[in-house]
């Protein structure tokens, strides 16, 4: 019996239309892509649905790589460069036969290549093309770190510890920009594990890495999401020679162990352009290091990137274009005020005004901006470069932090004199940063007169897309974010999923606060009448601020993150 055609199939599951399929074959006959293809790209049907159809129509079985987890030694069986030629994956061994989990079970030739390797009967199954790449690279992707180990230190390739089963191969690594890029073969294998270990925080989108000597060991760990994650364990006869090569590529002195140092370089992994920001720190078990990713290639630093709600939206856009005064920004380190800066900065950077920054370190370059990097072992410290900077007939300055009173001052009285002045400071939220600038030592009357308003934002973790669900959240959960129960709310969470590392997010998204120095703030700060009145204020009805717990629940309630999360930023501002 002749087999059914997939359109006919696609029909009759209730998956398209006739009309859907048409317009597919007719798409079809100008990009020449499988109908498949179409559909999936067009999104008029998903990759999985496609696939469980096409299992129909082959007959094979479908698998969902997701929900499973695949034995390590599999990986023996079939060679990863078998595995990536013919886009397939072992996943079970029963007696004298494997399944191999295939986006197209017709492979007969790669079918044929992994029974002659393997001497066992391959039986095929159907899985979507996403879900097979990724269980390549978590199958085989601690090959590479463990191989390279394993040359360094004669350990076995078994017993080097992996916190993850998603390392990653070397096949993404373009090079590194170095004056010491040895290629002798005694330093190859600590290269390889170096350059895998930074391709691993490149494509898994870290901002750190951290190198933590232990007392038999060197744990390796990485922020993606603004959360730690363990990712590897590096031997004790290995961790000199690894920390070696970073300081050697961070232009460090290798042979000084007792001071803390700091040192960077770059990279080109993945397409990607990424300079790295090291500092290393004398701990108990050796020296600690640190390497912050800052991707050269994310262009992305528009105010629309933002993700600014259109009222903050409306505010945001009032304070960037004043002609004088002071904005700040503020939040805690990681919180993405660098970005903000540099979106107000892209926008502001036009050839009918000089702007001018002072940054520590300069982390991206925009062509028309004048950028002085802080160097206090010149003595370019952010007072000092102010000073420098007012000499320079500035029309906009933004001074990369304000760690001091001194450096405050500066910048409030060269407001006064008609520049605006762009800058960060930590403090947890908007009214924090008044306070802040005064406890510093800079009088009421001049933060009155020239702040224009403060920013704070926090980066809250998006739910992860792939699995996330509805739920129906409890009183108590309702109660503890100061919500009233409403008749059919709903609420979002993720399950946890190879996609997301199991933890349920995948990505961030920032969350503002956003304070306008309205003339009754402005008079509150001159009187200096503190915290409670500027709240107050603030609180009355008719006001257009909006605080941070309230932007965070509303991102709630449109099923981007989660009340865990509200609650973990909510927490650190003590709301």
């Amino acid at each position: 019996m002749a087999k059914k055609r997939i359109g006919d199939l696609l029909i009759e599951r209730g998956l398209i239309t006739e009309n859907e399929l048409s317009y597919a074959l007719d798409m079809q006959k100008q990009t020449h892509e499988k109908l498949g293809e179409v559909l999936v790209n067009h999104k008029i049907v998903t990759a999985e649905e496609m696939a469980q159809t096409l299992a129909i129509q082959l007959e094979v079985d479908y698998i969902d790589l997701l929900q499973i987890s695949i034995p390590p030694e599999l990986s023996n069986l079939v060679k990863k460069n078998t595995a990536k030629s013919n886009h397939m994956v072992p996943v079970r061994k029963q007696g004298d036969v494997l399944y191999v989990a295939m986006d197209d079970p017709l492979n007969y030739y790669g079918i044929d290549e992994v029974r002659k390797a393997s001497r066992l009967r391959i039986v095929p199954l159907i899985a979507t093309k996403d879900a097979v790449e990724r269980a390549i690279n978590t199958l085989y992707g601690t090959e590479g770190a463990k191989q390279a180990i394993e040359e360094m230190t004669g350990i076995s390739g078994s017993q080097v510890s992996t916190a993850t089963s998603n390392v990653f191969s070397q096949s993404n690594f373009d090079f590194i920009i170095s004056s010491t890029d040895g290629s002798d073969s005694e330093s190859a294998p600590t290269i390889r594990l170096v350059n895998s270990i930074i391709e691993k925080a490149a494509l898994d989108h870290a901002s750190d890495i951290h190198m933590e000597p232990r007392e038999n060991q060197m744990d390796v760990r990485m922020r993606i999401d603004g959360i730690m994650r363990d990712v590897l364990k590096v031997p004790k006869d290995a961790m000199a020679a690894t920390i070696a090569r970073v300081k050697t590529m961070s232009g460090m002195d290798v042979a000084e162990k007792r001071i803390p140092q700091d040192g960077r370089f770059a990279v080109a992994v993945a397409g990607k352009n990424i300079d790295m920001r090291v500092s290393t720190l004398p701990i108990a078990w050796g020296e600690k290091v640190v390497l912050r990713l800052l991707d050269k290639s994310n262009t992305n630093i528009s105010k629309e990137s933002l993700g600014l709600r259109r009222k903050d939206m409306e505010k945001f856009n009032r304070l960037l274009h004043y002609h004088n005064g002071v904005l700040l920004i503020v939040g805690p380190t990681g919180s993405g005020k660098s970005t903000t800066m540099y979106s107000m900065l892209n926008e502001l950077n036009t050839r009918d005004v000089n702007v001018v920054t002072l940054e520590d370190p300069i982390e991206y370059n925009l062509d028309g901006l004048n950028q002085v990097q802080i160097n206090t072992k010149t003595d370019m410290t952010f007072a000092n470069g102010l000073r420098a900077i007012l000499r320079q007939d500035p029309d906009i300055v933004s001074v990369g932090e304000i760690r001091d009173g001194e450096t405050a001052e500066i910048a409030m009285r060269a407001a006064l004199t008609g520049r605006y002045v762009l800058s960060t400071i930590h403090t947890n939220d908007a009214v924090g940063a008044i306070e802040r600038l005064v406890d510093i030592g800079v009088e009421p009357y001049l933060v009155s007169a020239t702040l224009r308003g403060v920013i704070s934002q926090r980066l809250v973790r998006r739910i992860c897309p792939h699995c996330g669900e509805e739920y129906t959240p409890s009183f108590e959960e309702l109660e503890t974010l100061g919500m009233q129960y409403e008749e059919g709310l709903t609420f979002r969470r993720g399950k946890g999923c190879q996609h997301c590392f199991d933890t349920g997010y995948s990505g961030r998204i920032a969350v503002y606060e956003i304070m306008e120095c309205t003339p009754d703030v402005r008079n509150a700060i001159y009187k200096n009448e503190g915290r409670g009145e500027i709240e107050k204020i603030l609180g009355k009805e008719g006001s257009e601020f909006v605080s941070l717990k309230e932007n965070a629940l509303a991102l709630v309630k449109e099923g981007i993150t989660t009340p865990f999360e509200v609650l973990r930023i909510i927490n650190e501002v003590d709301l």
